[in-house]
């Protein structure tokens, strides 16, 4: 079927009426009229707002940046700026007893033009001694993880384990970590063993307990599972323990290692030979304050070192709900 549409004359006549006004009033207008009305161009559409709208948020986002980047940077600078303020007052009221700003700044131009020279096995650079440090502090620390890591995931996993050492650990535990030299001088007969086990006795503490509350503050539905699955002890440990306890043992090896850099200061002054340690003691002898105050800072920026890079371990191996 074909079906047709069908206008009424009616329905045209007011447009034809329409038009036909508009065409007798241009022609009653001058000629001159005519063709600039036929020649005045159309008007121009509204620019599309678009490019405002993106401008905008553009600007928006480089201002939120300026204010993030001077946000981070320049609390720090005050702080740094407040420090040596208060360092050049102290400087300056003490008679200049404690060396200026800038008297310690020439000085560590001159240290550091040649850190690792050798005069003999008593003078060396503070590159050498650094280094040494750091050695003494990586074989000792070492030690202490691989024996405080897997005690600490056994006393945390056994309940009769853990009764029975949180005595020990907490008679232990408070123990400051020079009173055990001596212990390491009468039973490894050398000034650099004795060091290395003031570290490692130092440092295992933070590890043990760490990793032990990790364990205890896993899931019980996690152990529920396990059990219904049968596992084994080297199942659950390496597929159900181990990931869950990651974060609270890098935070032990964390607090580990500061306390390691803070004891092998103390443990060198003591026991002597090359070292950061030593080398401070040894300034302090030739009454040179100004090289102390440059071992203070160098110690403080390796800390700061040893302290950033394990945050950055700790983050990338940890879940998201915990770094929240």
């Amino acid at each position: 079927m074909v079906s047709a549409v069908f206008h009424s004359p009616l329905d045209a006549a007011p447009v034809v009426a329409q038009n036909a006004m508009n065409n007798v009033a241009t022609s009653a207008l001058p000629a001159s009229a005519r063709s600039q009305k036929q020649l005045k161009p159309a008007p121009l559409a509204p620019p599309a707002p678009a490019v405002a709208a993106a401008a905008a948020p553009a600007g928006r986002d480089w201002a939120a940046l300026s204010r993030s980047f001077w946000m981070a940077v320049l609390p720090p600078l005050c702080g740094l700026g407040l420090l040596v303020g208060l360092w050049a007052v102290v400087s300056a009221t003490t008679g200049n007893s404690i060396p200026g700003p800038v008297e310690t700044w020439k000085q560590a131009l001159e240290i550091f033009s040649n850190p690792f020279y050798r005069n003999g096995p008593n003078d060396q650079g503070v590159g050498w001694n650094v280094l040494m440090s750091l050695e003494r502090v990586a074989v000792g620390f070492g030690m202490a993880a691989l024996v405080g890591i897997p005690a600490g995931f056994v006393i945390g996993r056994f309940n009769f384990l853990s009764r029975m050492f949180n005595p020990l650990i907490s008679l232990l535990r408070p123990v400051s970590p020079l009173a055990w030299l001596p212990i390491g001088l009468l039973v490894f007969k050398g000034a650099n063993p004795a060091a290395i086990w003031t570290i490692f006795i130092c440092s295992i503490w933070p590890m043990i307990i760490n990793t032990a509350v990790g364990v205890q503050r896993v899931p019980q539905d996690y152990m529920n599972v396990a059990r219904v699955l049968n596992l084994s002890e080297w199942k659950i440990a390496t597929k159900i323990l181990f990931p869950a306890v990651l974060p609270y043992m890098l935070t032990g090896v964390r607090l580990a290692v500061g306390t390691a850099w803070l004891v092998i200061v103390a443990a060198e002054m003591l026991t002597g030979g090359v070292g950061i340690g030593f080398w401070v003691w040894d300034e302090w002898n030739n009454l040179n304050v100004k090289n102390i105050i440059i071992a203070i800072f160098v110690i403080g920026i390796v800390g700061l070192v040893l302290e950033f890079a394990l945050i950055k371990l700790a983050t990338a191996f940890t879940f998201e709900e915990v770094k929240a």
